[in-house]
């Protein structure tokens, strides 16, 4: 059974995008930790990031580092944190939350944004990734 991820690469549940290739997806989680938490997935279904080769394995770090500063210019923070747990849901993913204090990556911060909110963000963002070079 596919997982909400896949069913989300698939069109088949809408979401915000921010970018993807031919490996990665990555999208606006709707329960942000921060504004700007983007969730970066992998288009193959595998549980956990360390299941993947490690050529695949070194392109999804190296995807998740092409976000990280279009995601911190955007949301004007001072980094971006990187969490690969994988407790929610059984398809490879890494969060990728701005944060500027102590205390930003706390899961208990995580709050249902609007469509509205959740737009602007993607935009924002999309706008950042735009900016560089191929």
């Amino acid at each position: 059974m596919p997982t909400i991820f896949s069913k989300i690469i698939a069109g088949e549940i809408p979401c915000h995008k921010i970018w993807e290739d031919d490996d990665f997806f990555a999208f606006l989680d709707i329960n942000p930790i921060q504004p700007g938490h983007v969730l970066l997935v992998t288009k193959k279904e595998v549980e956990l990031p360390f299941d993947l080769d490690a050529e695949m394995y070194c392109a999804y770090l190296l995807a998740a580092k092409r976000l990280i500063d279009p995601i911190r210019r955007a949301m004007g923070s001072d980094k971006v944190g990187l969490i690969i747990e994988g407790l929610e849901v059984p398809h490879a993913h890494i969060k990728l939350v701005p944060i500027s204090k102590a205390g930003d990556l706390d899961q208990s911060n995580a709050r249902l944004a609007s469509a509205e909110e959740l737009e602007a963000v993607a935009e924002k963002i999309r706008q950042e990734i735009g900016t560089l070079s191929s």
